[in-house]
């Protein structure tokens, strides 16, 4: 919650936990007012002459008369809220990250179940994806069918990639792992080189195919997707599958229709096997709404920030109505 001049009034945890044994205090004061307004009650009943003493005590609104000390407990609450650090989840672009985008280009991708065709349709959401990505995070491009090549390593320069996208080709065979493989050296080759930390950059790669590996025909063989993912996994480089395509894709062979259907289950695997997460798009506008999704997850992170200005604010803000309407309502300071 915002409000006006105060500033965001939210919680995600405390810097100083400790200060929040000021409550003690506070339920400490609230006992003892209650304990000083019955004896003040006790003590007014010991006058025989009530109606002498109405008419010589002073007039006090009695359904008001207790907001000043309302108002200053909970000015006190506001003030230990505001001492004990509170923080609220910020989120900031991620500069020192490395992206990997691996793409299949295998000869399945002609089908044209989506519009112009599944390779015209990713390329045009993966420059969609390029344009979105944060601008200090370091985007690779790898192509991928029965052999995998890095067309672009890891970098800021997004005009590259872009171009590479655009100059894809289709080939034959789908060697998903040695695609997954060569993504995680490339991470590891500029993660060496670029500085701002004492860990390795946080990696991610975004894969993006539409049917299932074909060399090797196991995927958990050693060179298999599924060995590949888990290494990923084990790398600390989880991945993002993208799973674009129908169930009635085809593409045309010899003068022979060859059904290439989408294969979201290898996909879904090797994102679990990984760490990472699974998508999937059966048009062109799903397929760049799963991109923005990816670049918001991707792009930003999320880190504690501190919060305590809108609560100090706010309890000063109180202390000072508390003040007020003690000198309005009872004539003196609340105590």
């Amino acid at each position: 919650m915002t409000l006006p001049l105060l500033g965001p009034l939210s919680l995600s945890g405390f810097e100083h936990l400790w200060f929040l044994l000021f409550f003690v205090v506070i339920a400490g004061l609230v006992v003892l007012y209650l304990v000083v307004q019955r004896a003040r009650s006790r003590r007014v009943l010991r006058f025989a002459n009530m109606e002498l003493l109405e008419s010589v005590a002073p007039k006090r609104p009695a359904k008001w008369r207790h907001l000043p000390a309302i108002l200053l407990i909970a000015a006190l609450t506001l003030l230990t809220i505001a001492m004990a650090g509170p923080t609220n989840d910020v989120r900031i672009p991620r500069n020192r990250a490395v992206v990997m985008l691996v793409i299949d280009v295998s000869q399945s991708m002609r089908a044209t179940d989506v519009a112009p065709s599944r390779l015209a349709a990713a390329q045009e959401a993966a420059k969609q994806f390029a344009d979105q990505l944060t601008p200090g995070i370091n985007l690779g491009l790898i192509a991928y069918a029965g052999t995998a090549t890095v067309l672009v390593s890891p970098t800021t320069n997004r005009d590259a990639t872009k171009l590479a996208i655009d100059k894809l080709q289709l080939a034959d065979r789908t060697a998903t792992g040695e695609g997954i493989f060569t993504a995680l050296q490339a991470i590891a080759t500029v993660g060496a080189v670029i500085g701002g930390g004492d860990a390795p950059p946080p990696a991610r790669i975004v894969l993006m195919s539409d049917g299932k590996e074909t060399v090797p025909s196991n995927p958990d063989n050693p060179k298999g997707a599924y060995t590949a993912a888990r290494t990923a996994k084990d790398q600390g480089v989880p991945i993002s599958t993208v799973s674009f395509g129908t169930p009635y894709g085809y593409v045309e062979i010899n003068d022979q229709r060859q059904p290439v259907p989408v294969d979201d289950e290898m996909l879904k695997k090797i994102a679990q096997l990984s760490g990472g997460d699974a998508y999937t798009a059966s048009s062109l506008e799903q397929l760049k709404q799963v991109f923005t999704s990816l670049q918001q997850q991707i792009g930003y992170e999320t880190i504690k920030g501190d919060a305590s200005v809108g609560w100090l604010r706010l309890g000063a803000l109180v202390l000072a109505l508390a003040a007020l309407s003690a000198l309005l309502i009872n004539r003196r300071l609340p105590g």
